[in-house]
């Protein structure tokens, strides 16, 4: 098989897994996405050589993250009280064991490794775990959160490439990290979040703000996509700059054409939590 056919098979699976996880039930998106962040964790511990109970528990961890905060979604309001705070102390118990291992471990850089799991836990776990937080609100806010993302990426690709051909080509963001992106393509690619994302405002993803705010609907839409584009793109960038410094291409060889499954999430690490931060101010006006 082809590479082209290789990446728009492994793309169209891709697609289909996280809108299905958000749209179809719960149960579905919580195991789905406890498995993404088990493997995102695991990939990037990989990268960084950490010691094996090291990686072991940071994966535990991340795991037990989400659940916590997968509960209030998936589970009914009387029952998942109690055992959100029994996942969350396994969690805290897991983090904690990872850093205490190091006594015992001889490893030749244990602070290394302990900044392996705190570092795996608040830049790929945390993100991850406040998609349920999202899905809370509403589960077409956190799936409009994709749909911009890779609206925000073809537009980015697709303006970047055409400013590339110019005389004296395009502005580029941070060449060091990522040759190929640009100023342009940053301004292409939200230009055409926004556009998408006032379209999606008319099919009612964003009623939930009736419910909670007086603002504006297009208005609270635009922001959304914005935040989305610029945050998406910062989250892509620190994942290659993080290749970059460990001299690798692709995080793993997860999804065949595409590289890994950090390679496929980078760019909610940021846009996550600061749509949620959006999201909470927005609900407050």
């Amino acid at each position: 098989m082809s590479e082209f056919w290789k990446r728009t098979l492994s793309g169209t699976v891709y697609v289909g897994v996280v809108v299905g996880s958000i749209l179809l039930h719960p149960a579905f998106f919580g195991a789905v996405f406890a498995i993404i962040s088990l493997l995102a964790v695991r990939e990037f511990h990989l990268l960084m050589k950490s010691s094996l109970p090291s990686r072991v528990l940071a994966e535990i961890a991340a795991v037990l993250l989400f659940l916590t905060a997968w509960m209030p979604v998936g589970l009914s309001e009387t029952c998942y009280g109690f055992l959100m705070i029994v996942c969350f102390a396994a969690y805290c118990l897991a983090v904690m064991s990872g850093l205490l291992a190091e006594l015992w471990m001889k490893a030749e850089d244990p602070v290394r490794n302990w900044g392996n799991i705190l570092q795996s836990q608040i830049m790929i776990a945390l993100p991850i775990a406040l998609m349920s937080v999202l899905m809370f609100f509403d589960k077409y806010l956190l799936l409009a959160v994709f749909v911009l993302i890779w609206v925000n990426d073809s537009g980015a690709y697709c303006v970047g490439s055409m400013t590339a051909k110019r005389a004296g080509g395009n502005h580029k963001m941070f060449p060091r990290v990522s040759p190929k992106k640009s100023w342009e393509g940053l301004l292409g690619g939200m230009a055409l979040a926004v556009g998408a994302s006032a379209l999606l405002a008319y099919f009612g993803w964003f009623d939930w703000l009736e419910k909670f705010s007086s603002l504006n609907v297009y208005l609270t839409a635009a922001l959304f996509a914005i935040v989305v584009a610029v945050f998406g793109t910062l989250g892509d960038l620190m994942e290659s700059l993080l290749k970059r410094t460990i001299g690798v291409k692709d995080s793993g060889k997860f999804m065949p054409g595409h590289g890994g499954v950090l390679d496929r999430f980078d760019s909610i690490l940021l846009a996550i939590p600061t749509a949620l931060l959006l999201v909470i101010i927005v609900s407050q006006c």
